[in-house]
């Protein structure tokens, strides 16, 4: 089993740690990681140290770090648009994109979403989102964690802007005659997969990002949910970039 991973502020510059705080409690009472087990520390951007544990106090672990490394950026940066889902839709949207590889998850307010992330609901419905992201990031083994945008949720306007400073940007729509599989892709920069809510993108939604440069494509000839539409097109990226 491969050693678990634990996110901290920043790593350890010195030779000995002490991992304590809320992943010092998990590592401690719920993992139970007893002196001599390895585990990873990861900043969640890029950098990650493999730690031996030499001591277990109430919360806490007293480490040894035994090497550093540091995994850089991809050449592509891949962005999901998120269209607000139903019920836990959305977060486990998030979950299975993360441990797939997303790097920037953007919640959408679609014409067509029957959830809305208004004021304080808005502001509790982001925050699980970014547990969740980085909850998958950890059990992932991600060096990266993925970062998700938006003040809580953005609207089109503000995803069509992102859509046009983009390298490339796809709309997923069963009626695209363009695949995925084989719709060209640039050498670097971010891409833009837009995934719309359980009543699919509004004719004017498609317009207005067709005007800021994206495609219309298609994963195949079945119609995916919401939750999984994302992951299947970022499974598709990631082999055709290389990351698998």
């Amino acid at each position: 089993m491969s050693a678990p991973l634990f996110l901290v502020e920043s790593l350890p510059t010195a030779e000995t740690a002490t991992l304590n705080g809320p992943e010092g409690h998990h590592a401690a009472t719920v993992q139970r990681l007893r002196a001599g087990e390895e585990l990873l520390l990861a900043d969640g951007c890029g950098g990650t140290a493999v730690a031996v544990v030499t001591a277990v106090g109430k919360g806490a672990l007293e480490l040894r770090i035994t090497s550093r490394d540091h995994v850089d950026a991809p050449a592509h940066r891949l962005v999901v648009v998120q269209g607000l889902a139903k019920g836990e839709r959305g977060e486990l949207a998030v979950q299975a994109m993360t441990e797939v590889g997303v790097d920037t998850i953007v919640p959408w307010t679609a014409g067509r979403s029957v959830t809305q992330w208004r004021g304080d609901r808005g502001v509790r419905a982001r925050g699980k989102w970014v547990a969740t992201a980085r909850e998958a990031a950890k059990q992932a083994r991600r060096a990266w964690l993925p970062v998700v945008a938006g003040a809580p949720a953005e609207d089109t306007s503000a995803v069509a802007r992102r859509i046009a400073q983009a390298a490339a940007a796809f709309v997923l729509h069963e009626q695209a005659g363009e695949r995925l599989v084989t719709a060209e892709l640039p050498d670097r920069g971010e891409i833009v997969l837009v995934v719309g809510p359980e009543g699919g993108v509004a004719p004017g939604e498609l317009a207005a990002f067709a005007e800021a440069g994206a495609r219309t494509v298609r994963l195949g000839s079945s119609v995916l949910r919401t939750s999984t539409a994302g992951v299947a097109a970022l499974s598709v990226l990631a082999a055709r970039l290389g990351r698998w």
